[in-house]
């Protein structure tokens, strides 16, 4: 079981060869390629270091020597589990990475005294956080993790209701499975629609109104700018009345009548000065009080 330390993506700490110990780590055999010991070999020589893992101190060097070398000589389980999802759209590699993080964690809490196949008690740990990884981030549109899980339970449900009554279930028969009301199962069905998401420069399809080659993004609407124009006048209203008449009348001639200043200060009898600063204090009161109501 010798050969050179296998560089997977896995941090394997170097631990340095003394004296007179060419072939152990002090009570440990010294594998340099973990990765090439046979499943069978992989079994009993895993026994070996956990139970030397349950003595030796965290953080010294023949520990983490003997923690390293476990995940190296299981990593076999990963790839196993990870095979399951082999049709899935995430990279295989990243699958695998994150199943590794299950492999680990199953390490740290195994314990020889239960009397059970590591195996056996590794793989539900790899497995689930692969598919915590799935619930995570495979979502379209991000939602709480209560609809996430419930999603999954309303698919399960219309599965074996379907089976059994020969017909998809209603809505009233989902929730008297799982135990739900007919809200939460409405809420859970509209959910699912977050799972998947659908890239509005597809194509509007052959039965569409709209012209050959347009795609949804054609259908969405845009701003109408006459809006902008309606608000800020029904938000002028109110100011517009707290102004005193001849404000008022200098703004119609300004604005509705379009009248030049010379012309305002001809109508009033005033200077062209004069309208150029009655109009630039109502404007800026005007100015201000829409700020004020934003």
């Amino acid at each position: 079981m010798t050969a050179l330390v296998n560089s997977t993506r896995l941090a394997v700490v170097d631990v340095p060869k003394a004296a007179g110990c060419e072939s152990s780590v002090g009570e440990l055999p010294w594998i340099e390629d973990a990765g090439k010991v046979a499943p069978k070999d992989a079994r009993a020589v895993s026994k070996l270091f956990f139970d030397r893992l349950r003595v030796l101190d965290e953080g010294s060097s023949e520990y983490q020597y003997a923690r390293n070398t476990l995940i190296e000589l299981n990593l076999s389980l990963v790839r196993f589990a990870a095979g399951r999802f082999r049709n899935r759209s995430e990279d295989m590699e990243d699958i695998v990475q994150v199943g590794t993080i299950g492999l680990i964690k199953a390490i740290d809490r195994f314990d020889l005294s239960r009397e059970v196949e590591f195996t056996t008690f590794a793989i539900p740990y790899i497995t689930g956080e692969i598919k915590r990884f799935f619930r995570d981030t495979s979502w379209a549109v991000h939602v709480p993790r209560s609809l996430q899980e419930r999603r999954i339970a309303l698919a399960q449900a219309r599965d074996a209701l379907a089976q059994r009554m020969d017909r998809s279930p209603t809505t009233g028969e989902l929730a008297d499975y799982l135990d739900l009301t007919p809200e939460e199962v409405n809420e859970g069905l509209v959910a699912s629609n977050g799972y998947t998401a659908g890239s509005l420069d597809i194509p509007a399809g052959e039965n569409s109104e709209e012209p050959a080659g347009s795609s949804f993004a054609d259908r969405l609407g845009a701003d109408d700018p006459g809006m902008e124009a309606v608000e800020n006048l029904q938000a002028l209203k109110p100011l517009m009345n707290e102004l005193d008449e001849r404000d008022r009348r200098i703004l119609r001639m300004r604005f509705g009548q379009e009248m030049t200043q010379s012309e305002i200060g001809a109508e009033l009898g005033v200077s062209q000065m004069h309208v150029s600063r009655l109009l630039t204090r109502t404007l800026s009161r005007l100015r201000a009080g829409l700020l004020t109501q934003t």
